[in-house]
């Protein structure tokens, strides 16, 4: 019995109330509510460091979404400039005011078809003052594509005889040895002399207004030739100009032939344009008279005389 008047311990109330397993479980409670203590700690620490983590995670930027895989856009192609066409230089409208001609767009568009153009030129040259003979000297058939063939070919190395506008030269060309030395006979400028004097004879007004006339033919023809975005008429005159420039010999030409056919000894001469060699063919006499024609026609088409 404890003392009258005294407090019970701590202690006494454990042995003395329910033995040894009160006593055990007592003893333990201190240290349960601690042990819950530091858990409740442990996790408010997590909750907040989570809480900051979480905070931290709005603040920063957003990282862009991955792109999706696509193809590859394809290669630019390049478009190469359009190829521009060459300025006109000697345009016929000019030429047909110089002519004296005032034709609207309708009356040129009268103008029948080129397959129709044979019987319209051959009444039009019988007209022509020097004209007569034309058949003799000229092809009668084709006479416009034959004659864009024969200027566009002049400049050119060679001419094919099929495409020629004009008729063979008759007879073979003469040659002479002078001095152990192979020259173009003398004799051989009189094959050309008829054709220089048809030449000669025509008109070149009136040769000009028909050809201004009827240029949307040679237009036409010059375009089916494989020109088509080229204009006949600069044509025309670079070719007067190429035949111009022909040498001027005053003394024989000499010769050579490595072959069959011959060739001019001079290699300066040999590299001259088909149309150029055909001037020294013909003779110095006959290329001057030539040379005056071509002056005139090229002095009504573009107001601009060649010298001489």
């Amino acid at each position: 019995m404890p003392e009258t008047g005294s407090e019970p311990t701590f202690s006494s109330l454990i042995v003395d109330d329910e033995g040894p397993t009160r006593h055990a479980r007592l003893a333990q409670r201190p240290a349960s509510g601690t042990k819950r203590w530091w858990i409740a700690l442990i996790a408010l620490a997590v909750a907040g460091a989570a809480l900051v983590y979480w905070w931290r995670q709005q603040q920063a930027p957003s990282a862009p979404p991955a792109p999706l895989a696509t193809e590859a856009p394809p290669a630019k192609v390049e478009t190469p400039p359009a190829k521009a066409e060459p300025a006109v230089r000697h345009p016929i409208d000019e030429a047909r005011t110089r002519a004296g001609l005032a034709e609207s767009g309708a009356d040129r568009d009268r103008v029948p078809a080129l397959a129709e153009s044979d019987a319209v030129v051959r009444e039009a040259l019988s007209g022509v003052p020097g004209g007569a003979g034309f058949e003799r000297f000229f092809y009668p058939q084709d006479i416009v594509r034959r004659s864009v063939a024969t200027v566009d070919n002049l400049p050119r190395k060679s001419v094919a005889a099929q495409v020629m506008v004009v008729r063979p030269v008759p007879g073979s060309f003469l040659t002479a040895n002078t001095d152990g030395k192979l020259m173009i006979g003398r004799d051989n400028a009189a094959r050309y002399t008829p054709y220089v004097r048809l030449v000669q004879a025509v008109d070149t007004k009136t040769l000009v207004a028909l050809y201004v006339r009827f240029y949307p033919w040679f237009q036409q023809a010059y375009q089916d030739l494989g020109y088509p975005s080229g204009y006949f008429n600069d044509r025309l005159i670079d070719v007067i100009d190429n035949v111009l420039a022909t040498p001027e010999m005053s003394a024989p030409v000499e010769l050579i032939q490595p072959h069959v056919l011959y060739q001019f000894e001079n290699p300066d001469l040999e590299a001259l344009s088909a149309g150029q060699k055909m001037m020294l063919r013909m003779g110095s006499e006959n290329a001057s008279r030539i040379r005056v024609k071509l002056r005139e026609l090229r002095g009504l088409l573009t107001g601009v005389i060649a010298p001489s």
